[in-house]
């Protein structure tokens, strides 16, 4: 099977996701997304990249890979990972961040040259001064990222 990085809307990735993403959902903002389709035309998945969600990052150099899902298709995720690398690159930026559960392997993030740079403490967005809901699993997980050469 070919399968093939092209341009995606926002609107048409956070479609994607609301079907295939395991814990979370659409987002309102980004930089860009990019999409794999096979040799019909058919999405079989959607990377967003956005401002890193950290204040710490968020330095003008630095995007973050927010969501990735594919449908399981063979290297899917390898490749949107490797466009994403290469686009936010291209546009300028220096540094690229990711997030995975500490369950997940980054099996795909390693093929696509990103290195693994720590383990980030999970903890609930909930606080007493501003009450929120979880939406997102509470749990440990690692922090990816890609570096400009």
């Amino acid at each position: 099977m070919s399968l093939t990085i092209v341009p995606c809307r926002l609107g048409d990735a956070n479609v994607f996701i609301g079907k295939h993403h395991r814990h979370h959902g659409p987002l309102h903002f980004h930089k860009f997304s990019v999409a794999v389709v096979d040799e019909r035309g058919l999405t079989r998945g959607v990377a967003i990249v956005g401002r890193p969600v950290s204040r710490a990052l968020d330095d003008g150099w630095t995007l973050e890979v927010s969501r990735v899902a594919t449908d399981g298709v063979r290297n899917g995720c390898s490749m949107l990972y490797g466009a994403c690398r290469r686009a936010a690159f291209a546009l300028g930026y220096r540094r690229l961040v990711t997030y995975v559960l500490s369950t997940e392997p980054g099996t795909s993030l390693r093929a696509a040259g990103w290195k693994c740079v720590g383990e980030i403490r999970g903890k609930s967005w909930n606080m007493p001064g501003r009450p929120r809901v979880d939406k997102h699993p509470i749990q440990n997980r690692f922090r990816w990222e890609a570096q400009a050469a």
